[in-house]
C-alpha cells in the first residue's frame, strides 16, 4: 500500500535519471509520477482492485454489520496490502538499487515513519473530533504497537487504519535487514523462517499476534518478489491451474474459518488471479484504466474510500435505507473515491506545489 511499483530515488525521481530544469514542469511531473515506462501496470491493477475490495469491505461493516459468510471471502485483504509492499520492496526497489547502497535502507525508514506518521495522525484527528481520546489508554496502545490484536475486550477496535501499522514496521525492518543482507545474502529467508516459526508456538500455545502475522505474510511476498517479472508473467499462460486452486480455497473456508496457513494461501491465490484479470483484461478500457489509476494511490486510496463511508452512514444514520438505497451508497462509494483520486492525480499533474506535497506525505 505504501510502496510504488515504479521505484524513485531520495528526491522523488526514478534511479539513474538526471533532472533538467527544463524538466521541472507539469508535464514532467505528470509523466514521472504517473507514466513511467517501469510500472508494472497489472501490479497496479491489483493494488486498485484491493482498493475497491475495500470500499466492499467497509460498505458492508457500515450499513450491514461486520458478521456473515462473505467476510470470510474478504479475509485475504488486510494481509495482502502488507504482501504487495513486501513484494515491491525486492521487485522494485531491489532491482534498482545495489544491495550494498545505502540510500535503499534509508528510503525504506523514510517510508516506514511517513506510513507510521499518518497512522498517528489520522488516529489523533478521530480521537479530537469524534471520540474524545477515549481510546487513548495503555491497554491500546499495547494491543496496537505490540501485540497487534487490536480488538480489546471492553474498549472495541484500538484504532482506525491499523493495517497501516504493520506495514511500516514492514519498511523499517526490511531496512535493517538490508545491512545485514551485505554480510549474508539469506538473511531475509533465515528471519521470515524464525517468524514463521514464532507464529507456529504461539498457536500451539493458544495465542497469536497479529503484528508478528502480518509481518511474516510481508517478509513472504518480499522473498517471492525476487522472482523476475517474465516467470510470474509465464503462470498467466497456464491460468487454469490457478483457478482450480483458487476455486479450492474458496470451498475450504465456506465450510470453515480460514485459519493462518490457510489465509496466507487465500492471499497469495487471490492476488494472482487478480493479476491474471489484470493481465488480460483490456475491455472496458475505461474502467481498467480507472482501477490502474487507484492502484497508483492505493494508500491515499484507503484513506478517502473509509472518509467516504464515513460520511454516507453519517448522513444516512436516520434512515431505514432499502435494497435499492443501499446498492446506490455502494456505487456512490466507488465512484466519490474514484473521482477523488482523479482529482488527486490531475492536480498533481497541473501544479508542482501539490506534486511535492503529495510525495512529502505518501511517497
Amino acid at each position: 500500500m505504501s510502496l510504488s511499483s515504479s521505484p524513485t530515488d531520495l528526491s522523488g525521481r526514478d534511479p539513474g535519471t538526471s533532472m533538467s530544469p527544463e524538466l521541472t514542469t507539469a508535464a514532467a511531473v505528470k509523466a514521472d509520477a504517473v507514466n513511467s515506462p517501469s510500472r508494472i501496470e497489472a501490479l497496479d491493477f491489483t493494488k486498485g482492485a484491493l482498493v475497491l475490495f475495500m470500499v466492499l469491505y467497509h460498505w458492508l461493516v457500515y450499513f450491514h454489520g461486520p458478521h456473515g459468510l462473505i467476510f470470510r471471502y474478504l479475509r485475504f485483504l488486510p494481509p495482502s496490502f502488507i504482501f504487495i509492499t513486501g513484494f515491491l520492496i525486492s521487485n522494485a526497489y531491489l532491482a534498482k538499487y545495489k544491495i550494498s547502497d545505502p540510500r535503499l535502507p534509508k528510503r525504506l525508514v523514510i517510508r516506514g515513519l511517513k506510513v507510521l506518521g499518518v497512522f498517528v495522525t489520522l488516529n489523533l484527528l478521530i480521537s479530537l473530533l469524534f471520540t474524545g481520546f477515549r481510546n487513548l489508554n495503555a491497554a491500546n496502545f499495547f494491543a496496537v504497537f505490540v501485540t497487534g490484536n487490536v480488538y480489546v475486550a471492553g474498549f472495541g477496535k484500538a484504532a482506525a487504519f491499523y493495517i497501516l501499522v504493520p506495514i511500516s514496521y514492514l519498511l523499517l525492518f526490511s531496512a535493517g535487514l538490508l545491512v545485514l543482507c551485505r554480510f549474508y545474502k539469506h538473511t531475509f529467508y533465515i528471519v521470515c523462517l524464525f517468524c514463521l516459526l514464532g507464529n507456529v508456538v504461539l498457536s500451539s500455545e493458544g495465542l497469536s499476534s497479529g503484528n508478528l502475522e502480518l509481518l511474516t505474510i510481508g517478509l513472504l511476498g518480499l522473498i517471492l518478489g525476487y522472482t523476475p517479472a517474465e516467470k510470474i508473467n509465464s503462470l498467466m499462460k497456464h491460468p487454469y491451474p490457478i483457478v482450480v486452486a483458487y476455486l479450492c480455497y474458496a470451498v475450504a473456508i465456506t465450510f470453515r474459518e480460514p485459519n493462518y496457513p490457510l489465509q496466507i494461501a487465500g492471499v497469495c491465490l487471490t492476488l494472482i488471479v487478480i493479476y491474471l484479470v489484470g493481465a488480460r483484461m483490456s475491455k472496458p478500457a475505461v474502467v481498467r484504466r480507472q482501477i490502474i489509476l487507484l492502484g497508483r494511490y492505493p494508500l491515499l486510496g484507503y484513506i478517502v474510500q473509509i472518509a467516504v463511508l464515513q460520511i454516507l452512514r453519517t448522513s444516512l444514520l436516520d434512515f431505514d435505507l432499502g435494497t435499492a438505497l443501499l446498492v446506490l451508497t455502494f456505487a456512490a462509494a466507488v465512484i466519490l473515491t474514484v473521482l477523488a483520486i482523479f482529482a488527486v492525480d490531475h492536480v498533481r499533474a497541473k501544479s508542482l506545489l501539490v506534486d511535492r506535497c503529495y510525495k512529502g506525505i505518501f511517497a
